[in-house]
């Protein structure tokens, strides 16, 4: 059965606010030494998975404008959020994490610009691996065994993430240059 495009409650959605709702709550479980939390990786976990059962569930029943809306907020939220928290934390140095953060908010107000258009930009798969790597940097400077002695794992995939962060970024400008051209060309 699939849902009206312009639906609001679906449970794709719902999933999709629940975990906007509960990603504070991830942030205040992150401890302020940097021995890491299993608490705070499984809540961590579940939260990164819950991306993936409401992806599913859009597939399954039909995307929604407010599903594409609302599911990369909340993964900016929860992404941005915990890195901020492990920055404060003194565990993430600042600069990755701002450059992280610039580019996330230059491509959510692209996306927001370019719906108001009426132009569709999905997520590529490599930003689809830039938010993977991103989890996963986050998800190993929360894990006990890796957040002390093991900082190597989360360094490497913190700045792997800045790295397919740029690149991903440098690719939608691309391609909102290139749809820009052929708008031009038609007129």
């Amino acid at each position: 059965m699939s849902v009206d495009p312009g639906a609001i409650a679906t449970w794709a959605n719902a999933v999709t606010v629940a975990r906007l709702l509960v990603s504070p709550l991830l942030f205040t479980m992150i401890p302020n030494d940097q021995g890491g939390a299993w608490a705070a990786l499984a809540l961590w976990f579940v939260l990164c998975a819950s991306d993936g059962v409401d992806g599913y569930l859009a597939r399954r029943h039909g995307t929604t404008r407010s599903g594409a809306f609302l599911d990369p907020l909340a993964d900016k939220v929860l992404v941005l959020g915990a890195m901020f928290t492990l920055v404060s934390r003194s565990v993430f140095g600042i600069v990755p994490v701002l450059i992280i953060a610039v580019r996330e908010v230059g491509i959510s107000v692209y996306r927001v610009v370019a719906g108001a258009k009426g132009v569709s930009v999905p997520a590529t798969r490599i930003a689809k691996l830039k938010t993977l790597t991103q989890q996963l940097a986050v998800g190993f400077a929360l894990a006990p065994v890796t957040a002390l002695d093991a900082t190597w794992t989360w360094t490497v995939l913190m700045w792997s993430a800045v790295a397919l962060t740029v690149v991903s970024g440098v690719h939608y400008l691309w391609y909102a240059r290139a749809s820009m051209t052929e708008v031009r060309s038609a007129l």
